[in-house]
């Protein structure tokens, strides 16, 4: 449920750009959806995770530049800076000693100190590419393929990383028979 819910703002960016084929009209659904989304976690939980905030924040301030200077330039920047913050975090987090990954799925898996140091590796390099990828189809490609690329590319991408990642692990899981 909460994978559904952290994808709400994109999906309806998605279904207002293809209702209507107008990137403001998108962009300010999913300015109205992140505020949902935002304030539903806080009613629900009386806590917002940080990179939902972050994402608040990014949509406020990418969106408002969007509609209001009419350039749809600033909302194709929006998924690039979060993935950056959270490659770049991963990567600065690592430098002061902690390592997000096993603070995010230290209570799900074991694994031995090196691979928490590869994966968190592996998460950076991935956030930062992804970042990078995004521009290259926001300034390359038409705007219909970069709105097709934020939904089905970058969950595409996503997945087909978890999956590697997840055969990776898997000779460190323990069988628990």
């Amino acid at each position: 449920m909460k994978f559904l819910a952290d994808l709400f703002p994109v999906l309806l960016f998605f279904g207002a750009y293809w209702f209507t084929r107008d990137m403001f009209i998108a962009t300010g659904a999913a300015m109205v959806a992140t505020v949902l989304q935002v304030s539903v976690a806080w009613i629900r939980h009386r806590k917002v995770e940080v990179m939902q905030w972050v994402s608040l924040g990014l949509i406020m301030v990418l969106g408002g530049a969007t509609l209001l200077l009419h350039d749809k330039h600033f909302i194709m920047w929006k998924p690039t800076l979060l993935y950056w913050i959270m490659g770049g975090g991963l990567l600065a987090g690592s430098l002061a000693g902690k390592n997000g990954m096993r603070a995010v799925m230290g209570q799900q898996i074991n694994l031995p100190d090196g691979v928490w140091k590869k994966l968190n590796l592996a998460w950076s390099v991935f956030f930062l590419a992804m970042g990078g990828i995004n521009l290259l189809v926001a300034y390359r490609f038409s705007e219909e393929i970069w709105v097709n690329f934020k939904l089905f590319g970058g969950i595409g991408l996503m997945v087909a990383f978890v999956i590697a990642q997840s055969l990776y692990l898997s000779k460190y899981i323990e069988d628990s028979k």
